[in-house]
Formats: C-alpha cells, structure tokens, sequence
C-alpha cells in the first residue's frame, strides 16, 4: 500500500482560460506513477470574479461552471464537464480527490437590501457600537443565472453577521448585522485575534441561523452526489466556529457512510491553539501545521545559523502526527500572497526531504515545486514584481524515495547544530536508509546500522554523492552530505530494484 502524499494542484497564479481541468486529466497518470496518492483541487465553483476567480470569493457553490453567471459560464479552470472528467480520470488511476471547501464568506451579492448595523472596531471586534445605522448592504443573493436549479435558498441578510461595506451611508470598515441570529455578537469558537476573528471579509456567513445549516448540509450532500471527491480542504476554518464542523462533517460523512479525509487550513504559528481547535472538533480532522512552515521559511533565511535540531520544535507533527499535515509551500505562502513566506530555494530539498522520508504527519507537495510556475503581480509596495518559481529537481526523486525507501522504524541522529540525520530500519520486505542534511559545510556522520547491515554497500539515491559507502563488520559508516544540501543514502541493491 502506497504511503500518502498530497498534492495541492494549483497555485494562486495558474492560468485562467480553463487549462487546469485538463492538465489534470493529461497528467493523472503521471502523478499515479511518481508516486501521488491524493489530488487537492482548488475550489471547484463559481467566484465573485467569474471566470477570473482563483475560488476563494465564494459566490455561488452550486454552480461547477454550468451557469452563466459572473460573466462567464466556465470557472477559471474550467466548465463542470471538465471538473467531472478531471476527476473521474484522477479516481480511475488510483489517486484520491479532495475539494477546495470556502464556506467563511460570500461576495458578489446580486442586490443589495436595506438593512441596519453597527460599527466594529476592527483592533477589538468586541468593542461593537450601540448606534444602529440604517444602510444598504450587497447581502442579497439570488443566483438569478442558476434560476433555482438545485436550491432555491436565497441568500439574504438573514444569513449573514457582518460585512465591510455599506452604502447610505457609504463607508468601509466593519458592520455587525442587526438581526435574529447576530445581534448578540459574534460567533464563539472561534480565533481570539483581534478580539474576535469572527470576521473576515465580504458577507460574512451566520451559522446560526439554522436555514444556513440545513442549506450548507443540503450542499455537500448534492456536491458528493455530483462530484465523487474522497475528501475536503476546509478553508479559513479560525474565522468559522468549531461546532459548525463538528455538525458538518459529521452529516457529510453520514450521507456517504464512510470517512472523509479532511484537513483544515487554520494558520497559526502556536500550537497550542492548534491543539486547542482540535479539542474543539474533537478530532475530527487534520490541520496544515503552519509552525513547521514558519520553521523552514527561517531556516532557510538563517543559512548555518540555524540550529537544525530544533526544526521540529514547536510543531503539529511532533505533538500530534496523527492530525498534521506538512507543507514546505502553498498558494497562501507563495511570493506575493497575503501570507507570503516562501522558504529559499536552497532549502526546499531539505524540507521535502524532512517531510516525505520521515514517519509522521502526511506530506503535501506544492504544484510550482513539482511543475514550476512564473507570473507577475504587484506587491504591497505598489511595485510590479516578476516571480520565477523553478521545479524542485530533487522533488520526483524524493517522492518515489518515500515510497520505495521510508520503511521502518525511524531513528534520529540529531546531535549537531549544522548535520542532522534519521535512519529509516526497513523491513523484512520493504528496505530503509539513510537521511542526512547540512545547512552549512559539507559534513558527514557516523551512523550505527547494526550486525545485519555488516559490509554492505550504499548510494545515494539523489545523485548528490557519486561514492558508494561501505559498512564494516558492525555496520558502522560515516555518510556524506553535501554543504547545504541532502542525501538519502540506500542499498546499492535496492537502487534500481
């Protein structure tokens, strides 16, 4: 059985005009034989921005590209024809599927309604004002491109707690929603952020108005009808509150009767609070552990200054591997992106390295790492940037490393600031290695393998040493590494087996 390994199969900046549908159907095989065994796709329906929507403005989740709507019938990776071929064809080399879910918020509102609210203060979200102004919000949709098919739920003030704009008066900023469900404040179980990061952006969606309930359990039962997808990617999910999920997924793995696999992007850098919104959940899904992230993105601006044996310090995976999920990059991270931390070039192959031969957590792989990518953008200072994110060269070889070489018990050598190393033991019959990064000099370290690798010859299976090491009679050596870089070192045997 082949370990996990996900594949996030988009980037902020993939082209638009509908090519990713395809370039999955095309490439489905491939990525089954490298040694992929699960596919998150982007969010799969219609955005604010139509056909121009990366899918994080959520404007109608019932339209896969099948309406005319936003001004366009397709979405930015194409028309729900497309969305079915690329995932039936994903499903039929062996490879599972996983949706993109945003349900924090909705824009694009088809009118606007008269409505009252109150001012935020967007430092505090506790602190909401007493003053009750009369407005007129976008917080009426009613799809009039769908025309009712598969639901007739419209949208309307009701089903929202806040937004960040107002007209009559026209302002920006942050307005609760004076109605039956919101006017107590916001959501709790949430993030404690600002004091409450119940709040987002757009029409912020109310859980508790049970007609959003029943009409968001109504939608994932229609979409896993529609689209055989094996899992879900929760969106944003320290900005809605933990017991909607509970009840979610909960009915959403009750309507299929069987588990879904489902992770949660909650980006924070403390793990006690990722820890806590999984007591919240009661476990019941894995979270993107964004401490390891933050740890490679310094470790690889600190160069040899970093200590590698505290990599994993402070990490989901090392408190609790059975809820995490590690990442080097995502479309978040990427150059340019609201949360931009992208790890240097130079040390991707170590964290790849440290994420898909280790035995805990389940790794995702980044698309522009595996594919590479180039766009432009302007940054936060107004600048127009051209970005260049080459292919990893390491990465396919490391992939198929996890899967042929990541067997067995797992033994850290992690005693020097600059050289740290893990062996994988094997099994009676799947072989092991041998693991070792320097972020500094070229090093080498001395690992005991024990009697039963006595005299027994080893290469690196990345190509990065071309000697081959030979145990002695203890099945003692010294490996290897390059400065700045990593070997996985294997039975000379096993390389071409």
């Amino acid at each position: 059985m082949k370990k996990a390994i996900i594949l996030q199969f988009f980037h902020w900046y993939y082209p638009d005009g509908g090519k990713l549908w395809p370039e999955a159907v095309e490439r489905a095989e491939q990525l089954a034989e490298l040694g992929i065994t699960a596919v998150w796709l982007p969010p799969p329906y219609k955005g604010a921005s139509g056909g121009y929507s990366v899918g994080y403005d959520s404007y109608d989740l019932f339209d896969l590209g099948e309406f005319e709507q936003k001004g366009s019938r397709a979405t930015k990776y194409g028309d729900k024809d497309g969305l079915l071929k690329a995932v039936n064809t994903l499903k039929d080399n062996g490879l599972e599927v996983y949706l993109d879910i945003v349900l924090n918020h909705k824009l694009g509102a088809d009118e606007k309604e008269k409505i009252q609210v109150k001012k935020v203060d967007s430092d505090n979200r506790n602190d909401i004002s007493n003053e009750v102004i009369e407005a007129l919000a976008y917080t009426r949709f009613t799809f009039p491109g769908r025309q009712n098919k598969y639901s007739e739920y419209v949208w309307d003030f009701h089903s929202f707690s806040g937004v960040d704009y107002i007209e009559e008066p026209r302002e920006e900023g942050i307005f609760k929603i004076v109605n039956d469900y919101a006017d107590d404040g916001w959501n709790d179980e949430v993030d404690s952020e600002n004091g409450n990061y119940d709040f987002l952006m757009g029409a912020n969606i109310e859980y508790r108005n049970p007609a959003v309930m029943e009409e968001l359990k109504r939608w994932i039962t229609w979409l896993m009808e529609t689209v055989p997808c094996d899992g879900f990617r929760l969106d944003a999910v320290k900005h809605i509150p933990a017991w909607f999920f509970k009840q979610w997924l909960d009915h959403a793995r009750g309507t299929v009767q069987r588990d879904l696999f489902t992770v949660a992007e909650y980006w924070s850098h403390d793990l006690s609070i990722l820890q806590q919104y999984l007591d919240l959940v009661d476990d019941k899904l894995m979270l993107f552990d964004a401490p390891l992230h933050l740890n490679f993105y310094h470790a690889s601006k600190g160069g040899d200054e970093f200590d590698l044996t505290t990599i994993f310090d402070g990490s989901l995976v090392a408190a609790n591997a059975e809820h995490a999920v590690t990442l080097v990059a995502n479309h978040d991270t990427q150059p340019l992106q609201s949360l931009e931390t992208p790890v240097d070039p130079w040390f991707k192959p170590l964290a790849y390295a440290l994420i898909l031969m280790r035995e805990q957590g389940v790794p995702c792989i980044f698309y522009p790492d595996l594919f590479g990518a180039s766009y432009q953008d302007e940054g936060s200072d107004g600048e127009l940037y051209d970005i260049e994110m080459s292919a990893i060269e390491e990465l396919p070889l490391l992939i198929q490393a996890r899967q042929r070489f990541a067997n067995g018990i797992q033994t850290e050598y992690f005693d020097d600031a600059n050289c740290i190393a893990f062996v994988r033991s094997g099994t009676n019959e799947e072989p092991g290695c041998v693991v070792i990064l320097s972020n500094g000099a070229e090093n080498k370290k001395n690992i005991p393998l024990g009697d039963g690798f006595a005299n027994k010859n080893y290469r690196d299976y990345l190509g990065k040493r071309e000697e081959t090491i030979t145990t002695d009679e203890q099945g003692n050596a010294d490996f290897p590494v390059n400065g700045g870089s990593v070997s996985v070192w294997v039975l000379e045997e096993t390389m071409d087996s």
